[in-house]
């Protein structure tokens, strides 16, 4: 039974200040729990950096780093509430990292339509593949800005509650923000392989130079997808659960639950992360991890400015790195943000 205790009044556990009284009502589950969230989070990093290094595939490792790290950090948090349900540096590293945490995740599936729509034929696509990481990336921005900023009201809001209302309000609109970008790259890439799946039922020849690479018709690739596909829906899985969380308010029944929010968010961000770490496009995916170095954009580029006659001898200049496949595509303009 709840002491009726002011939460704000309480930095731990006393016969006036019971566990019940505290935002979550729980002690967060022993240290075994968080501690092996916080391992394979934190396990996933590591492993994301060497691959990503070795295979530069830089956007998509530093948005699975941060998320991993983000995600380690948030449980850290945990591991101080099992100890102090009070602890208000536990709350704010639980309440940022855990909200903000799966946007990262989210840049990194957002990164593989592009590539996908490049490989399997862009003629299938409502959007140019450039498109797909501007729009995604801007919108994930967005709810990961909404999300720092009702987190940051929150865990500033000692003693005060309306404040602690405005910044889980607007933490809220931040999630629905994110669920609204994960509907819609749902939905784009649904619209792509039932256009792509129509045609080829339907016996439209591909056009030249679509021709789908025999890479990408491999059980490594297949898995990559699959992996993918898990991640989106654990992600996707966990953002419903988290608005529905703190619809009611902090200290709702619900948030207060936390078999509930093991499964549908510890489990859900942990599957995520280790998905897109054992299957890496590095080296299931190959046209997402080849790079295009500053060099080799510029001899691209003189080829199309001296026309195909050169190309022979162009050609063998950029013959060191014989897994990369020059594309018009990849060429950065200058100023141009180039996304791997």
């Amino acid at each position: 039974m709840s002491s009726n205790a002011n939460v704000y009044t309480c930095d731990a556990v006393t016969t006036r200040c019971l566990v019940q009284d505290s935002i979550y009502g729980y002690f967060p589950p022993s240290p075994p729990t968080p501690s092996s969230s916080l391992s394979s989070s934190s396990s996933s990093s590591s492993p994301q950096l060497y691959l990503g290094i070795k295979y530069k595939t830089w956007t998509f490792t530093f948005a699975l780093s941060c998320g991993c790290l983000v995600e380690a950090v948030g449980y850290v948090g945990r591991l101080i509430l099992h100890h102090n349900p009070f602890a208000n540096i536990g709350f704010i590293m639980q309440g940022c990292c855990l909200i903000m945490g799966p946007a990262w995740l989210a840049v990194g599936i957002y990164l593989t339509l592009k590539h996908i729509v490049k490989a399997f034929g862009p003629q299938y696509s409502y959007l140019k593949p450039k498109y797909y990481t501007w729009l995604f990336i801007a919108g994930d921005c967005f709810a990961l800005s909404l999300q720092a900023v009702g987190g940051g009201l929150s865990a500033g809001a000692i003693g005060n509650f309306n404040q602690l209302s405005l910044g889980s309000n607007i933490a809220i609109a931040g999630i629905i923000m994110q669920v609204v970008t994960l509907a819609i790259f749902a939905a784009l890439a649904g619209l792509f392989f039932f256009r792509r799946q129509l045609a080829r039922r339907n016996g439209v020849p591909e056009k030249e130079g679509t021709l789908v690479n025999p890479q990408l018709q491999t059980l490594r690739f297949k898995l990559f997808a699959g992996a993918v596909i898990i991640a989106f829906s654990t992600i996707f899985t966990r953002c419903v659960y988290r608005i529905a969380e703190m619809m009611g308010g902090w200290g709702n029944p619900l948030m207060q639950d936390q078999a509930e929010f093991i499964a549908l968010d510890s489990v859900m961000c942990s599957v995520a992360a280790i998905a897109l770490t054992v299957f890496h496009p590095g080296f299931c995916f190959p046209q997402m991890a080849q790079s295009i170095s500053f060099g080799q954009r510029k001899i691209l580029t003189t080829l199309e400015n001296n026309g195909p006659n050169n190309s022979t001898s162009s050609s063998s200049s950029s013959s060191s790195s014989p897994e990369v496949v020059l594309e018009k595509a990849d060429v950065a303009k200058p100023g141009e943000l180039y996304f791997r």
